[in-house]
């Protein structure tokens, strides 16, 4: 099939397969600026190092747009086994953990499929409910750690233990509510700890087990960074992609998500060096804020550019997108653009892993909430087995190849040039009613009438 943008495609992936920046940016983001986490200098320093580079890179209308939101620090945190043995295990609050101190007996949930908790039952209530990381198996979907967290609160617990399923990684971290203090506090450990504890249980009977957590939430204010290529005929429409940039507190955040982020900031660079007199609508390029405790910039870009989602054509997601693994496409619900993505594959002449899929836990989700078509860059022909090193302390730049994200700024510089020429783009913004309709269809959203569910627990007892 003849490619109408070989020219321009020939230049930016030279520039890209040849080039340092990504590299570079990755290492001032993780070594200079650390985790990047919500309230953190190094939070605020990538944030006007963003800007600086989308100056640089000669994009337009770059801002930083403010918001306020509830920020969490993290404090001392304690969990100490009481009976059958005394012994201290290693943990750490997850955030928006409350500071509470708690006695009580443990309840092992294994993998925490929905069935998991119907057995559970009533024993839940009053204690401490262990789970794991791992996907259960056989349910044909993930079971994040929010659903898992949100079922254990539902179910009267105590407090919330996440044990990662991982060998050698330590605990793994993540947010247990959104943009606002926790119900019931939670913690996390490592498989090796919460592995000995299920054995003790499996051996002695009952434990107990002493939490004592101490944290702070209070109003802090953080960034969405913006910048622009303007487009040359078609006016009033809009191809955006997006990343959030702050890691959690315990980890340079290298995969999840900045490696995304430096793929974004290198499809910038050369779109506006090689394409921008070409390109049909604009393009949009953002760093999201707060994504890692409640997809907070993202909720609050939507909130504040309520009158311009009609003209967004598509979002593209870029979150841990240059880690490794094939570089596709997975769209949300939208088989009307499958055609445009298939024919653009072969254009590229690229093997391009694409499918439609959903997931409520990442910044398109407000986007496609909104109704504006969405995707994410991954494989959809892979089966998700975890996070690896994502969410833990070593989730650090040395676990990143050049390689990787070099064909991540490679594909997406691609798609964003094709998407944003196309005359008649397929994809229209869909009504509140619309997007009810498909979400009460997918099963990889039953975390939104769950949470729903602990939106009510939360009212009725704060």
């Amino acid at each position: 099939m003849a490619n109408p943008y070989l020219e321009i495609d020939r230049l930016m992936l030279g520039d890209i397969h040849t080039a340092m920046d990504q590299m570079d940016n990755l290492t001032v983001l993780c070594d200079d600026f650390g985790s990047r986490f919500g309230g953190t200098e190094g939070e605020r320093s990538a944030a006007r190092f963003f800007v600086d580079l989308f100056k640089a890179y000669g994009l337009k209308n770059v801002r930083r747009e403010p918001y306020t939101y509830a920020s969490w620090t993290r404090g001392a945190t304690t969990l100490e086994l009481v009976e059958p043995v005394k012994k201290e295990i290693p943990c750490i609050a997850l955030p928006y953990c409350p500071s509470a101190t708690i006695e009580a007996e443990m309840v092992d949930v294994g993998d925490a499929a929905p069935a998991d908790f119907e057995a559970m039952g009533r024993r839940g209530r009053g204690k401490l409910v262990m789970v794991t990381s791992r996907p259960p198996q056989g349910l044909g979907r993930n079971v994040h750690r929010s659903e898992k967290y949100a079922r254990s609160a539902l179910g009267g617990a105590a407090g919330f233990i996440f044990m990662n399923h991982y060998d050698g990684r330590g605990p793994a971290t993540g947010s247990i509510a959104d943009n606002r203090e926790a119900l019931i506090p939670g913690i996390s450990v490592s498989k090796e700890w919460g592995s000995y504890l299920q054995r003790l249980q499996s051996r002695r009977g009952p434990i107990r087990l002493k939490l004592k957590t101490r944290n702070r939430t209070r109003p802090r204010k953080s960034w969405n960074v913006i910048g622009e290529l303007p487009g040359n005929r078609l006016d009033g429409q809009w191809v955006m992609t997006g990343c959030h940039y702050d890691g959690h507190d315990i980890s340079q955040g290298a995969m999840d998500p900045i490696s995304g982020m430096v793929a974004i900031l290198e499809s910038a660079r050369v779109l506006s060096r090689y394409a921008k007199d070409r390109i049909g609508c604009g393009i949009r390029f953002i760093a999201f804020g707060t994504e890692e405790i409640g997809l907070i910039g993202a909720k609050e870009y939507v909130k504040a550019h309520q009158d311009e989602l009609d003209e967004i054509r598509l979002l593209v997601n870029m979150d841990s997108a240059g880690g490794a693994g094939r570089k596709g496409l997975i769209v949300h619900r939208r088989p009307e653009v499958d055609a445009f993505f298939e024919n653009a594959a072969k254009e590229m002449a690229y093997d391009m892993p694409y499918g439609q899929g959903m997931s409520a836990f990442s910044d398109h989700f407000p986007f496609f909430n909104a109704g504006v078509p969405t995707c994410g860059m991954g494989d959809a022909e892979a089966t998700f087995t975890g996070r690896g090193f994502g969410h833990t302390a070593f989730d650090t730049m040395d676990k990143i190849n050049l390689a990787d994200l070099r064909e991540a700024a490679s594909v997406l510089s691609r798609l964003l040039l094709r998407v944003a020429c196309e005359e008649k783009w397929p994809a229209k913004r869909w009504s509140s009613r619309q997007v009810e309709r498909v979400s009460k269809g997918d099963a990889n959203l039953e975390i939104v009438k769950v949470e729903a569910d602990l939106e009510r627990l939360y009212r009725r007892r704060r």
